[in-house]
């Protein structure tokens, strides 16, 4: 089998994706042939959670500490550069078929109790392709349990600079804040944005690089909308209000050479089990849902 598990082909129109059971991951997306997303072949192992669906918490928890209804809990160390728990529990654990069609499939995963998060949690995600408006990402979540349990959700895509290097691309984010982080990336303050961090008319890297939340979103109809573009092309990322943080994440080498920006709508800022800030709790049987989707910018 390879590296990244079955493949679930979907398509609608000159719209393509592949869709990895390991780690419900979006492994390629194309439009007219060109593509949307920055990828990875399917004989290769996930780089940098390219494309990963991200729970039960997004980002990062600091050192895998934090305390939820009165209880000390130690989560896995899985970044060990800088030593905290990173982007959750189903990045590398093999999701389920729920439900496809030759335009969407579905897939599941049972988060079950363990050590640092004895909890119960079903999520699903659900990938949908149009031919007209592109792919739209539905996730939700039930509480399984018998117990409330913390959760967060996030997706971790890269777009493709169609063959240009990062100083070409120019990133446009609706927020009106940024996130202001310690030397180990957990939040501290955060502060209006400005000169560099203001993105929200869209700029041009440059010598810029980014590895940086926002938030104080604009929505428009219930949608926030961020973009990736290059002199040939590029993307187009909505949200719904579920999702009320945005990182964005430069990398000059995601694999193979290839640079890629990553737009990751999340539903709470880094470290949010420690914080609280954007941290969801479902009690027994209480559910949660957020969407997201991706279109082509020719």
């Amino acid at each position: 089998m390879a590296l990244s598990g079955k493949q679930f082909p979907i398509a609608a129109g000159e719209h393509r994706a592949t869709i990895a059971e390991v780690g419900a991951s979006l492994r390629e997306y194309t439009f007219a042939g060109e593509p949307v997303v920055a990828g990875y072949r399917e004989d290769e192992l996930m780089p940098a959670c390219d494309g990963a669906v991200l729970v039960p918490w997004p980002n990062r928890v600091r050192r895998g500490q934090y305390t939820f209804a009165g209880q000390i809990y130690q989560l896995p160390v899985s970044g060990p550069v800088i030593g905290h728990a990173l982007h959750g529990l189903a990045v590398y654990e093999r999701w389920f078929e729920v439900e496809r069609t030759p335009s969407s499939v579905t897939l599941g995963i049972d988060l079950v109790p363990q050590p640092g998060w004895p909890f119960e949690v079903r999520v699903e995600v659900a990938y949908a392709m149009d031919a007209t408006s592109g792919l739209t990402i539905t996730a939700s979540a039930v509480n399984t349990g018998s117990v409330a349990a913390p959760f967060g959700a996030g997706f971790h895509s890269y777009f493709s600079l169609r063959g240009h290097p990062l100083t070409d691309a120019v990133v446009q984010v609706p927020a009106a804040r940024r996130l202001v982080v310690d030397d180990r990336q957990i939040p501290v303050a955060d502060r209006p944005v400005a000169g560099t961090f203001d993105l929200r008319a869209g700029r041009k890297l440059g010598v810029d690089r980014f590895d940086d939340g926002f938030t104080e979103l604009t929505y428009v109809d219930g949608r926030g909308t961020a973009r990736v573009s290059t002199p040939s092309g590029g993307a187009e990322i909505w949200f719904d209000e579920a999702y009320r943080c945005v990182t964005v994440f430069t990398i000059e080498d995601l694999v193979r050479g290839i640079p890629a920006v990553a737009i990751e709508p999340q539903t709470c800022v880094p470290n949010a089990y420690n914080s609280g800030d954007g941290l969801i709790v479902l009690r027994p049987g209480d559910t949660w849902t957020g969407s997201y989707g991706i279109a082509p910018l020719s």
